[in-house]
């Protein structure tokens, strides 16, 4: 299972959550910044592309990342609107 797979799997799991994530990827008010989820950081790199990586803390407290998916918003936003409709979730009008 790939970056994105897992990312789906991992945080499109609810509304709200849902909810949130859509929020954080539409806002043109968040140039760039950070969301984070249960497990996996979606880093909004411009409008336009955004980075999504698992973040993890060793023994030390250091931020460890193994692997990151790079995503155009469009892309992106098409990933999760497929993942959120198959697990029932109601999809954001404005992104159908």
């Amino acid at each position: 299972m790939n970056i994105m797979e897992r990312f789906l799997q991992s945080e499109i799991n609810t509304q709200e959550l849902y909810d949130d994530i859509m929020s954080f990827i539409l806002s043109y008010h968040i140039r760039n910044g950070e969301f984070e989820g249960n497990e996996y950081i979606i880093k909004k790199m411009d409008q336009t592309n955004f980075i999504i990586f698992p973040e993890y803390e060793d023994e030390d407290g250091e931020r460890e990342i193994h692997g990151a998916a790079a995503m155009y918003r469009n892309n992106l936003i098409k990933e999760i609107n497929t993942c959120a409709s198959t697990k029932g979730l109601k999809i954001r009008e404005e992104q159908k």
